[in-house]
């Protein structure tokens, strides 16, 4: 399962290669695509970057463009299915709260019919 800050920059990196699969980024327009709220470095994203290529979501390969550090991602399997996976454990999260609720509806109206059997 992936942190909630892999998960964002996965979420983005989807985004801006599930057409193609494949995309060519610098880390500043990367950085872009996050509120400066999130406080991610390029040093952060290079190696949330790293972890997910090492997850084999996506091919990481780094290169130089006059002067500039460029990211060339294609995404795998794993890439692909990413947003398939996300819906899933939503959907999932969303069951467990439900039963939850409706498990805690019910011993509480089954302790107020006991309460007056009793």
């Amino acid at each position: 399962m992936l942190s909630r800050r892999e998960a964002e920059v996965m979420n983005t990196v989807y985004a801006l290669c599930h057409e193609k699969g494949v995309c060519l980024l610098s880390p500043a327009e990367l950085l872009a695509q996050f509120s400066p709220k999130k406080g991610y470095t390029e040093e952060s994203l290079e190696k949330i970057l790293s972890e997910l290529a090492l997850d084999d979501y996506f091919e990481l390969l780094s290169s130089e463009r006059k002067g500039e550090k460029m990211y060339v991602i294609s995404l795998r399997a794993n890439g692909y299915a990413f947003k398939r996976g996300y819906v899933q454990m939503k959907r999932e999260t969303y069951r467990k709260i439900f039963w939850a609720v409706a498990s805690a509806a019910v011993a509480f109206f089954v302790g107020m019919i006991l309460k007056r059997i009793f």
